[in-house]
């Protein structure tokens, strides 16, 4: 029996990778997001080995932005695109299923995450005149729980902005959140950058670590900090003109925000904070229902001269769409909490490349992640020709 001949030379890769060299610095000196793949450890043994690892990921990409949610469909797709995506990658034929299933549960996947990010944030840049605002959130992994073992637990950054995911890292199962931020955002230059997160991450270190690399954070306080909280509480409030409103209806609700923000002296227990922000929030439901009110405090490092109490209104209302513009995309329109994979990395590597789609479809224009999923689903190439045309 002839021996299976591995990948010979990628048209579509040498033409995105022309700047892999032994001199590589780093994803922003590469010209595309096929080259990151390239640089990816891979974990396969070289005899025997078919497809090189940016193949595999490259197709796995195309058939995730054209929705695959499994390595079942991942597989399909790649069979029925055939010549659509083999002649252009170089290869005679495709992978099959198991060559996806086992390459994903053996891939370093902080590594592969971690160059994904990179290059996400070195092909975006902040609207002019803006900072970048970057979001951090957890997310479980439902599917992946097994018995009595939780489902994995993953820490994501969002570009406020684009809607980009600029990195993602695992949380170890026996910690949380809060060191695995410093580790998400370890590669990413905050110089400038605005950080949001939530109750979780209102953590002195934390803010410490952030100011120190030269970034800026706002923060919700809630009961977690209940020192802090009551400071927050205690301060008179009814003396500070409202600064921003909103009412909007959705999810059977009508949410009425109000925000008020003041500069707060020495003394504030919590390190950098220079301003404080309230945020109330009544929900009214459409249908019969009492209404509920609850009232949020925010910390902020910003001082007044570069954020308005209605630019802070603003960057706090970007981090809650974090859920929808990223874990409701992925539950709803991928179906991750369906997904049972368990298996090695393979969880967090599905996951990454669902993040990596958005961060596709977004970049190429799409505003609808449904509709562009379905737009590729309907011509196996175009898949392809929309990752050449946002990685050159």
């Amino acid at each position: 029996m002839p021996a299976v001949p591995v990948s010979p030379p990628v048209p579509v890769l040498d033409q995105l990778a022309v700047a892999v060299t032994d001199g590589y610095q780093g994803p922003s000196s590469l010209s595309g997001l096929l080259a990151v793949f390239g640089r990816v450890p891979d974990p396969r043994k070289s005899r025997g080995r078919r497809y090189s690892l940016a193949v595999v990921l490259t197709l796995a990409t195309c058939a995730v932005v054209a929705g695959a949610r499994s390595f079942t469909a991942i597989g399909e797709w790649a069979a029925d695109a055939g010549q659509a995506v083999a002649g252009p990658l170089g290869i005679v034929r495709v992978p099959e299923e198991s060559t996806f299933r086992r390459v994903f549960a053996a891939l370093d996947a902080d590594a592969l995450d971690t160059a994904l990010g990179a290059w996400a944030a070195a092909v975006t840049s902040p609207r002019e005149g803006t900072r970048r605002r970057v979001a951090v959130d957890g997310k479980t992994l439902r599917g992946s729980r097994t018995g009595e073992v939780a489902g994995r637990h993953l820490l994501a950054a969002l570009d406020h902005d684009t809607g980009v995911v600029l990195g993602q890292v695992a949380v170890d199962a026996k910690s949380n959140e809060i060191p695995a931020l410093p580790v998400l955002l370890a590669g990413l230059d905050l110089a400038g950058v605005i950080v949001t997160a939530d109750a979780l991450h209102t953590q002195t270190e934390t803010a410490r670590w952030l100011v120190g690399r030269g970034a800026h954070y706002v923060l919700t306080v809630k009961a977690n900090q209940p020192s802090l909280y009551a400071q927050l509480a205690a301060l008179p409030w009814g003396q500070v003109r409202t600064s921003a409103r909103t009412v909007e209806r959705g999810h059977g609700r009508r949410e009425r925000r109000t925000v008020k923000a003041t500069e707060v002296r020495a003394g504030l227990l919590f390190p950098h904070a220079v301003q404080a922000v309230q945020v109330t929030r009544r929900r009214q439901p459409l249908a019969d229902g009492p209404a509920t009110t609850e009232i949020v405090y925010l910390v902020t490092s910003l001082p007044t001269h570069q954020a308005s109490p209605t630019l802070l209104a603003t960057y706090a209302r970007e981090h809650w769409l974090v859920e929808n513009r990223l874990h409701w995309v992925r539950d709803v329109t991928f179906g991750e909490d369906l997904d049972q994979v368990r298996t090695g990395n393979a969880p967090q590597v599905m996951a990454s490349m669902r993040n990596l789609a958005i961060t596709i479809l977004r970049l190429a224009g799409t505003t609808n992640i449904a509709a562009g999923i379905r737009y590729h689903a309907r011509r196996p190439e175009r898949p392809l020709e929309t990752i050449m045309k946002i990685a050159c």
